[in-house]
């Protein structure tokens, strides 16, 4: 056990001065809205420009990321915290080129970590965070008390909806509750299922609209996803709807958000944070 920790005390070391990955939590207001396939999706699509993609399932209990891409893993995140596995041991190689950590049934003791399993946590992820340019997490639908003390970790938050009147409030009262608590944090807005391009447009903006009207808050409009009839047909052949017909809207859709992403081309105003995941744990999971 001492060589093993000055093992990563070394690798920790070595790693100090590199940059560190950007960590991306994906939500929404409600369930139901293609969540999970974008950030799957999402993604790939940052893989295919040459990233580095860490995809952490965190639907408590529910996770579907494995069910999307038809594999399953022989291990998750409720490994490292029961069975003393590494977090590196737990990554499972994904579609596309993208790693992945399956969430299982334990992930709830994400959300509770006391002192002890938040010092190996924190000396564990250390590493994936210079070992990858991004690590997105796959957030459960809806904000609990518990998860919210994760999202505030993170450096960026995308929040999905679709122009659904009950989609739309339940984006905005997501967005609400986060603002209350960090008035920080950038968030970005997709739209999914949209019919036209005008639809995708409209529904963003009127959301846009009203975060600012009633909170101030500034938001920046990533782009939407048309209604695609390759999304569904994809699913069922647990295959990613970008590898599966990267030719359809919906690829080209998908593709054209990471690129947006990648390149910063929002065209609004947006200063962009250095990473502050671990630090930021530190503060909201025990108030140090």
């Amino acid at each position: 056990m001492k060589d093993q920790a000055e093992s990563l005390r070394k690798r920790l070391e070595a790693r100090k001065n590199k940059s560190m990955a950007k960590t991306i939590a994906v939500l929404s207001g409600k369930g139901g809205v293609g969540k999970s396939n974008f950030t799957l999706n999402f993604s790939i699509a940052l893989s295919q420009r040459g990233k580095k993609i860490l995809l952490f399932d965190m639907d408590i209990g529910m996770g579907n990321i494995d069910i999307l891409i038809g594999e399953h893993s022989p291990c998750s995140i409720i490994d490292f915290f029961e069975k003393d596995c590494s977090l590196k041991d737990i990554i499972m190689s994904g579609p596309g080129n993208i790693s992945i950590i399956t969430g299982g049934t334990g992930l709830t003791d994400l959300f509770s970590l006391d002192e002890d399993k938040y010092t190996r946590f924190h000396e564990e992820f250390s590493l994936l965070l210079a070992n990858y340019d991004y690590i997105l997490f796959d957030m459960g639908a809806g904000i609990t008390k518990e998860s919210m003390k994760f999202l505030l970790c993170v450096d960026e938050l995308v929040v999905i909806t679709t122009p659904e009147p009950t989609s739309i409030m339940d984006a905005y009262s997501a967005m609400k509750y986060i603002h209350s608590v960090n008035k920080e944090i950038p968030l970005f807005l997709v739209c999914n299922r949209v019919f036209t391009s005008k639809d995708g447009k409209e529904t963003i903006k009127r959301l846009q609209n009203a975060l600012v009207k009633f909170l101030g808050l500034e938001t920046v409009a990533l782009g939407y996803l048309p209604d695609d009839r390759t999304v569904p047909k994809s699913v069922t052949k647990q295959m990613p709807f970008l590898l599966f017909d990267s030719e359809s809207d919906v690829s080209k859709a998908i593709v054209d958000i990471a690129s947006r992403y990648a390149n910063h081309s929002f065209g609004e105003e947006l200063t962009l944070q250095k990473s502050h995941f671990l630090q930021n744990m530190k503060r909201y999971f025990f108030g140090k």
